[in-house]
């Protein structure tokens, strides 16, 4: 197991640890006891309150995001009121914070995440986080080094924990595409909002399907290769071996062959070569070594 799938399931596991029913009886164990260690919150609810539907999962994301900071346990009114009744609680949603054996805080109501997580920030006198980006950049660390499934373990544990992350299912497409998978990769895109489908990361993941696609199209590399050294002015094979040698992750030949057409000729199949660069640069990405430098090249060529 690398070292991040191992910081993943550790802090999985504790994420999972954070939040447990608590009854009458385990009261003075799973929340007077515990709270000497962390606080622990205690969240006052009832099957047939509609507010406390509306909090119990905000108030858990933010928890499970705390990774280990506060617990929560959930107390059912119904089944267990003698806590409710010597605390006074009389309307729920009702959130008490207990540290060191005793209530410190609290709030009333369901409550937007944000100031969820700033009373528990108060709480814990830390700064939380999802860490949502740190995974995202451990992700995107992994897939560009060629570790496809653990990049897409990733995504996933991302997608688990906020199922409408719209960087980790554009990174989790991307991931497909680079392990073959292109039927997944295309049942993830089609799980991006219509309102989403513009963003960068999910176009530059769509431009990647497209491109792998297109490359499972053309045939194999070297059979291209020899129709190019053949007659180096037929465009159509030049293109398509770009198109293989992408899919190769041969970025920097790719590019040369389609510069080549460019050069000498611009306007061949309606300005194909140059817009196909421009694929290949919305797939790799605006800081990619390969974009700039593509980018640069092409440039000289248009503007000179």
């Amino acid at each position: 197991m690398t070292d991040f799938m191992l910081q993943n399931a550790q802090g999985a596991a504790r994420a999972a640890d954070a939040i447990k029913d608590v009854t009458t009886q385990s009261f003075m164990k799973d929340v007077i006891e515990e709270s000497r260690k962390q606080p622990v919150l205690v969240d006052f609810w009832a099957t047939w309150c509609g507010p406390c539907k509306q909090l119990g999962p905000v108030l858990e994301k933010a928890v499970r995001a705390a990774k280990g900071a506060v617990k929560l346990v959930k107390m059912d009114i119904d089944k267990h009121p003698e806590v409710a009744g010597q605390m006074g609680i009389q309307s729920i949603p009702a959130v008490i914070a207990f540290v060191n054996g005793q209530p410190a805080d609290g709030f009333m109501g369901a409550q937007p995440e944000a100031q969820i997580v700033a009373f528990l920030e108060r709480l814990t006198k830390q700064k939380l986080g999802d860490e949502s980006g740190d995974l995202i950049k451990l992700a995107e660390s992994a897939l560009a080094e060629g570790h496809n499934q653990e990049a897409a373990d990733i995504y996933k544990e991302l997608l688990e924990q906020d199922g409408g992350n719209i960087a980790a299912l554009a990174g989790l497409a991307r991931a497909y595409v680079a392990a073959g998978a292109l039927d997944q990769a295309k049942q993830t895109l089609d799980m991006v909002p219509e309102n989403k489908r513009s963003d960068v990361g999910v176009a530059a993941a769509r431009a990647a399907l497209e491109l792998a696609e297109q490359a499972k199209a053309v045939g194999p590399a070297d059979e291209l290769e020899k129709k190019v050294a053949a007659n180096p002015l037929d465009h159509q094979a030049r293109f398509d071996l770009a198109a293989a040698l992408n899919a190769a992750g041969k970025r920097a030949e790719a590019v040369d062959h389609l510069i080549a057409i460019v050069k000498r000729d611009r306007k061949w199949n309606d300005d194909g070569a140059r817009k196909q660069l421009v694929q290949f640069f919305d797939s790799w990405g605006a800081n990619d070594p390969a974009t700039l430098e593509g980018r640069k090249r092409l440039s000289s060529i248009l503007f000179s």
